[in-house]
């Protein structure tokens, strides 16, 4: 009984790390649609958020009926408790990619991003990419040092969303107020997207080591 119950434990982990990979390659994709004015591709990322959804009601459930027959304790109580709250990060996550997708597919044919903006944008979605790849390997792992660090591409994604906002404010600038909304919800979802990200791995080093992410490595560094 004991042996399927760890059996189920190690399911719940082995699915948040698919499920992170999964919303790492839809924003990913996202941000090729909008780039790109590519409504297919939009398309199917907002169909296949679906399948985000539907993996973190099945992880939810799986959690709490874990959480209902075993009563578990210690190590285990953390386990479970805290993949419930990686899942509802990983979840918004996709949101997130599917707002990217919506917001393309709203404004086709025209692009929603100005040429002058692209490398900015395409910048912050491959931030965006890689810090979910790197939750994902915290998952798999469980390595508190690289969960870290990704508080310090979360401070990149941060400076790329000012510089977003500077360009915005700009006097020069010339693509109108449409245009402007659109670049401010575009730089609040990746910002987002990030935050999750960091989120979803500092949850990890409360797993790991029983101390949030910020005492742990005051505690680390002293």
């Amino acid at each position: 009984m004991r042996d399927a119950y760890h059996e189920e434990l190690d399911s719940i982990g082995d699915d948040l790390v698919e499920m992170a990979r999964t919303v790492g390659s839809a924003m990913g994709r996202a941000t090729t649609s909008i780039l790109d004015a590519d409504l297919s591709l939009a398309e199917r990322v907002i169909e296949a958020d679906r399948n985000v959804d539907e993996t973190q009601h099945d992880l939810e459930a799986r959690a709490i009926a874990l959480l209902a027959r075993q009563q578990p304790v210690a190590t285990d109580l953390r386990t479970v408790v805290t993949s419930l709250r990686i899942s509802a990060d990983l979840e918004r996550s996709g949101d997130l990619a599917k707002h990217v997708a919506k917001l393309a597919r709203l404004r086709y044919p025209e692009k929603a991003v100005p040429s002058d903006l692209h490398a900015t944008v395409l910048e912050m979605g491959q931030l965006a990419q890689r810090l979910m790849a790197k939750t994902a390997q915290v998952l798999a792992t469980k390595d508190v040092r690289l969960a870290l660090q990704l508080e310090q591409d979360d401070d990149d994604m941060d400076t790329l969303h000012r510089a977003l906002f500077q360009h915005l404010m700009d006097d020069k600038w010339e693509h109108g107020i449409e245009t402007a909304v659109d670049v401010t919800l575009l730089g609040r979802y990746y910002e987002r997207f990030a935050d999750h990200a960091v989120s979803a791995a500092r949850r990890v080093v409360f797993l790991v080591t029983g101390e949030h992410a910020g005492d742990f490595a005051a505690e680390d560094g002293a």
